[in-house]
């Protein structure tokens, strides 16, 4: 059955297309929420119109590696799966499906900290050792949440920093996702015209794991995602600053990233409490409407840190938008929604063929540019698009 549905699906945003097919209006809202009135979201992909192609004739692109380097180890490909919560509302085992699909390419998944699925389930040799959290608000329970994550075997932590409040909730209402999730006769009647969802998905999670929690925000488990009070795991951030960041490098022994920044002076002052690298990201365009897009931030970030690993998320979903940010000085690319999408779809058969076809994407557009490494994608490939 899967690999009848997956022939219908040639890009990632045939996923997306797929997904809002099989998803609930709820569940599909939440992951394709963006804030107010999407000005980031858009800006995200239209930022890639920025830069058009300069390829080169008559190269030898007979063998393509696209291998990267990243932390001192080797991955298949320049790009990974993003942290991505409540993944396993969507898709039934959501995390470890990404993350087993992601080891099996032989590119990183990070988990992320709003997951429904225990981190110490999704690590280990056949998951991930890259775990992104939410800092809780006092220092007790930031070390506690630290010694968790290490004792589980992570190895790479990703510290989100664009989150002190929640976004404006309009569009989620507008879907009708709520948090808590609120049951209602529209709520039921969504989950009952999307029964692929409902029965292999929402049923098969209460029957076999009982009612979803957030399972990672803390260093014991959190609450339901149906608890009145669900909202307590996603407050009291708003007083956090760079100490609380010194104070995680202090007792955190692994790689430590930061995520979420687009401001050239908050790339450095991450670099100098030690962070070992930086994600360029805007969430996705879920948080504040209005900021730069992560592609147009990223060259002013890379330039500010130069040397440190610069990563980036928000808006990908091409190769060639891949290629367009190493070019512009990313280390590695990791890419959001559409492997929900596809785990939501088609499981991790989805996520595989998903990763797949951004292999193949990213391949055939450096065969086209002229290059056989992925090290030789650079501003000499590329001009503005005026």
């Amino acid at each position: 059955m899967s690999s009848r549905r997956l022939g219908r699906i040639h890009n990632l945003d045939d996923f997306e297309r797929a997904a809002w097919r099989h998803l609930p209006r709820p569940v599909f809202g939440y992951v394709s929420n963006a804030a107010e009135d999407r000005k980031t979201f858009d800006a995200n992909r239209n930022a890639f119109d920025d830069y058009c192609f300069m390829p080169r004739a008559l190269v030898n692109v007979s063998q393509i590696s696209l291998e990267t380097e990243l932390f001192g180890e080797r991955h298949a490909a320049p790009f990974g799966i993003a942290p991505m919560g409540l993944s396993a509302l969507s898709a039934y085992r959501g995390d470890i499906v990404q993350a087993r699909a992601a080891k099996a390419a032989g590119i990183p998944m990070i988990l992320s900290g709003t997951s429904l699925i225990p981190m110490e389930e999704v690590a280990g040799p056949t998951g991930t050792d890259w775990f992104q959290a939410y800092l809780p608000g006092d220092l007790p329970s930031i070390e506690a949440l630290i010694e968790r994550v290490e004792r589980a075997g992570f190895t790479k932590l990703v510290i989100t920093v664009d989150y002190p409040v929640p976004p404006n909730s309009d569009n989620y209402k507008r879907s009708g996702f709520s948090s808590p999730l609120r049951p209602s006769p529209r709520l039921a009647f969504d989950g009952l015209i999307k029964p692929r969802w409902l029965f292999g998905t929402f049923l098969r999670t209460l029957v076999n794991h009982g009612i979803p929690h957030f399972e990672n925000n803390y260093a014991t488990r959190g609450i339901a995602v149906i608890a009145r009070n669900v909202n307590r795991d996603f407050s009291g951030r708003s007083h956090l600053n760079w100490d609380y960041l010194e104070k995680v490098r202090q007792v955190w022994s692994g790689k430590l990233i930061v995520k979420g920044i687009v401001n050239p002076e908050d790339a450095r002052q991450a670099r100098d409490l030690g962070t070992d690298g930086i994600i360029v990201s805007n969430h996705g365009g879920r948080q504040l409407d209005g900021t730069i897009a992560a592609l147009r931030a990223l060259p002013e970030v890379v330039a500010a840190v130069e040397g440190l690993p610069v990563m980036i998320d928000s808006g990908f979903r091409r190769g060639t938008d891949v290629l367009k940010a190493l070019a512009l000085g990313a280390s590695f690319v990791f890419i959001g929604r559409p492997f929900n999408y596809a785990a939501s779809y088609a499981g991790e058969a989805g996520v595989k063929h998903a990763i797949q076809l951004m292999k193949e994407e990213v391949q055939r557009d450096m065969a086209l540019l002229g290059i056989y490494r992925i090290q030789d994608m650079d501003m000499a490939l590329m001009r503005p698009n005026r």
